[in-house]
């Protein structure tokens, strides 16, 4: 017996790997420096742990609306209208546990068979795994340091046929840091507009954001999606709470497979999530300083070593760095690192063909065990020189 056919174009999640080889060598007793996943290493906020007490207090553990608690989806919307000065109506939201179902459920309401997503290249490495599962196209646009890994509007027009259904943008972006200029964003809405097309916007890292300002693409377009959630920003990965924000017209749609395969997010976190949205500024402004200071601290480590960043990253909490004269086997190039000098970083190519030459390193992590790290890898540079 074999698995189903819908599984065999699912690549596995590199960085997964990367973490489990480490957890076996923890295991046996080796210290290893974690640079590899894209994890806050702080605590969630205190209004988020009263929150989530209080739920259990009072037995707050039934299931909510099917799109969200109101109470939740209301908070988004004055989120949003705070932030970026948008009108989201809290009826166009849907909130799900974590941001990945969101994803699932967006292209499955959004792509039929055949279709076409444009995505960046390097782009967070499962896009193209869920677009791939519901029968769609990952199309590819190469990316370039130079330009800080920025899609430019001729090479996705390049892109376009009458299969194309939607433009996928991340800003901040995993796996480089980098984020999309308004003047840029504004292109893109044009380039949708002119081929009729929708926009997915992956704001995941608004709101660690160390120059300039990140916009929503909600500014610009009401003809496009936003994904977003508590993980990064609110420290709040295990709790697994997403929404995703969509065109009236795709509402019931989502619902309907909400209802059937998910039902609704966890209800102790729905509340917790409204907490962060109103009370957990200071600590998350908390968090963006100290983020900065490693941000700036990696970046010099890394160019000091010899490791090349053309544009430095301003967003999200990593850095995309160009090892192309260590190894163009960026594979075999992060395992090396991690037997030898302990450290865990991801292979580029966990983020497309166009990634391969680099390493993710990510700063989410102390100061000093981001210092411990980077004198590891100072090391095994001037070794593997």
């Amino acid at each position: 017996m074999k698995p189903a056919r819908r599984c065999e174009n699912i690549t596995p999640f590199i960085v997964m790997d990367v973490l489990e080889k480490i957890h076996q060598m923890e295991a046996a007793g080796i210290d290893v420096i974690h640079m590899e996943i894209g994890e806050p290493d702080f605590d969630v906020p205190e209004c988020v742990n009263q929150a989530t007490r209080e739920a259990l207090d009072c037995n707050a553990t039934c299931y909510t609306h099917s799109l969200g608690d109101i109470r939740l989806r209301q908070a988004i919307a004055r989120y949003h209208a705070d932030t970026y000065g948008t009108n989201v109506d809290p009826g166009q939201i849907l909130v799900t546990s974590g941001t990945s179902p969101a994803m699932l459920l967006l292209f499955s309401v959004l792509v039929n068979p055949g279709d076409e997503v444009i995505i960046s290249d390097p782009h967070y490495a499962c896009y193209a795994n869920f677009i791939n599962y519901v029968h769609g196209v990952p199309v590819t646009v190469p990316v370039f340091e130079g330009e800080g890994f920025v899609f430019t509007p001729d090479a996705i027009e390049a892109k376009i046929t009458p299969k194309t259904r939607a433009i996928l943008i991340n800003s901040p972006s995993n796996p480089t840091g980098n984020v999309i200029p308004e003047d840029r964003m504004q292109e893109i809405v044009a380039l949708a507009k002119k081929h009729d097309l929708y926009i997915i916007s992956d704001e995941i890292y608004h709101g660690l954001v160390y120059e300039g300002k990140e916009h929503s693409i909600l500014e610009f377009t009401s003809k496009a999606f936003v994904l977003n959630g508590f993980s990064k920003l609110f420290a709040m990965t295990g709790l697994r709470l997403g929404y995703l924000i969509a065109p009236f017209a795709f509402v019931r749609a989502l619902q309907i497979l909400q209802q059937n395969f998910f039902i609704c997010a966890n209800s102790v976190a729905q509340m917790a999530g409204t907490a962060a949205l109103k009370h957990a500024g200071k600590e998350t402004q908390h968090m963006r300083k100290v983020y900065n200071k490693r941000r700036l601290y990696m970046i010099q480590r890394l160019q000091d070593m010899g490791l090349k960043i053309a544009v430095p990253p301003t967003g999200a909490f990593y850095v995309f760095a160009n090892v192309k004269h260590i190894s163009t086997d960026s594979y075999s190039l992060a395992f090396d690192i991690l037997e030898k000098a302990h450290i865990g970083v991801t292979p580029g190519i966990d983020f497309g063909a166009n990634g391969e030459g680099y390493l993710r390193f990510s700063y989410a992590n102390s100061l000093e065990n981001l210092t411990r790290g980077l004198d590891r890898m100072e090391n095994y540079v001037k070794t593997r020189s």
